[in-house]
């Protein structure tokens, strides 16, 4: 039985990252640290003896550059590369751009963890005619009105994110090509509950670490074997620990 295989990358620390904003659908590029990063996951994907035939990524640039840097620190720069809305990070309404640990002091912690982390409640949605929206950005001319959220829970996120997984991504893999996702924590997170059927509050402890490759192995049904992240375990834990802190109240 061959193995079929995944990589799941989130793009590297963003410049609202560092700044502990909620960043969602905002375009915002990476900090210094981010593209470290991104030449860090080129350097372990290749220590782990693994190559793309594939690449698939969101239409934010955090994602974009993230891709960009992997592959040319890969000599990969050549493979086939597919953009699109569906890969995007959860949309955040009303929350974008504000500070998590500010947004913790004045709901509290338990309000802001629910909107982070909850499968199905969103934070507030903005109006129409806020410029964070989606219909107002040249980004998104060409995708119908219904289809942009003005805000999003992690139910809503799988509800868009799966039917690219499954009618695009996974056709792909099933053909035994090698693919590269590179995308954000949320929708990583969305995708990590459909293929492991998590519960929903299973999935309220997951935290996806900036710039480390996530692997994923499959049999030949699709249905999950194994997954694992590239380098050392224990910093995997930790750098996955400091996002399940973001959101906390700062002294």
């Amino acid at each position: 039985m061959s193995t079929k295989k995944v990589v799941f990358l989130r793009h590297g620390q963003s410049i609202w990252n560092k700044e502990n904003r909620f960043t969602g659908w905002a375009d915002v590029g990476l900090t210094e640290l981010g593209e470290q990063e991104a030449q860090k996951a080129a350097q372990l994907i290749k220590e782990a003896g693994l190559e793309f035939d594939y690449a698939y990524c969101s239409v934010l640039k955090r994602a974009i550059k993230t891709l960009w840097i992997t592959v040319e620190n890969m000599d990969l720069s050549w493979i086939p590369q597919e953009l699109s809305w569906r890969l995007n990070e959860r949309h955040y309404g009303q929350l974008e751009g504000l500070n998590k640990s500010e947004t913790a002091k004045k709901y509290g912690e338990k309000q802001v963890m629910d909107w982070r982390r909850s499968f199905d409640i969103p934070p507030p949605p903005l109006a129409t005619d806020d410029p964070r929206s989606p219909e107002n950005k040249k980004l998104y001319k060409t995708i119908s009105y219904e289809s942009l959220p003005k805000t999003e829970c992690l139910k809503d996120t799988i509800a868009r994110v799966l039917p690219f997984w499954n009618n695009v991504v996974c056709p792909r893999i099933r053909k035994n090509e090698k693919v590269l996702l590179v995308s954000h924590g949320n929708t990583i997170r969305g995708l990590i509950k459909h293929l492991d059927k998590l519960s929903d509050n299973e999935i309220m402890s997951i935290n996806i670490p900036t710039g480390l490759p996530l692997v994923y192995e499959f049999d030949n049904n699709m249905v999950p074997i194994r997954n694992y992240y590239l380098g050392d375990a224990k910093s995997a834990r930790e750098a996955a620990q400091k996002v399940a802190n973001q959101a906390k109240i700062s002294e």
